[in-house]
């Protein structure tokens, strides 16, 4: 699927109603959908807890809370999230500090159409990177599980056939080899024969 394709989920925690439409603005190509906008930090959580976005936009303040705890929390519990967090000109710096080290984008109020639109950019680009480490990890999470399985047969059968463990291994191998299958559907086999 192209970049062009793809679509983002978003989800603005705003009580601007000024802010809301300019993001809603920006964001409202079809590469955004659903754009979900909530009045507080209370209704993000239950928003975040009923589904995953790909990009959580926090515009701080909020009437329940300054925002942050919740980015954080976005941050470190959503995994695929993307989160930015957008600060009045007063709390920047400390806000900046606090976040960064988190993995929260912010950027200062006020803001202007270009840098909005900037951000975006940055945000979706984010969330790609990620999208590729996801799809890495379960590769990697793919092939230990493999092998978890094709070592459970090998011992299966050194205890079941009294064979060494390199002629376990060559023998599933062998089998995945001959009969042009993957070790892992041999292995599944044995685990099957012996257990």
């Amino acid at each position: 699927m192209s970049l062009m394709e793809q679509v983002y989920s978003v989800l603005l925690v705003s009580s601007s109603e000024k802010i809301s439409r300019a993001l809603r603005e920006i964001f409202s190509v079809p590469s955004f959908s659903p754009f979900t906008v909530v009045g507080s930090v209370s209704a993000a959580e239950r928003a975040a807890a009923e589904r995953e976005f790909d990009l959580i936009i926090v515009n701080s303040p909020l009437p329940d809370d300054g925002g942050l705890r919740f980015s954080v929390d976005a941050a470190d519990r959503c995994d695929g999230s993307v989160v930015l967090f957008l600060a009045r000109e007063e709390q920047y710096d400390e806000v900046w500090e606090t976040l960064v080290s988190r993995g929260v984008f912010t950027l200062r109020k006020p803001l202007s159409k270009n840098v909005m639109e900037a951000a975006s950019d940055w945000l979706i680009s984010a969330r790609e990177r990620i999208r590729r480490t996801e799809k890495k990890t379960l590769s990697i999470e793919e092939k230990m599980n493999e092998i978890r399985l094709v070592n459970r047969a090998k011992w299966l059968l050194i205890s079941e056939l009294k064979m060494t463990e390199s002629d376990a291994h060559r023998y599933i191998e062998k089998q995945a080899m001959d009969r042009c299958i993957p070790k892992r559907r041999v292995a599944e086999e044995i685990i099957k024969t012996y257990n």
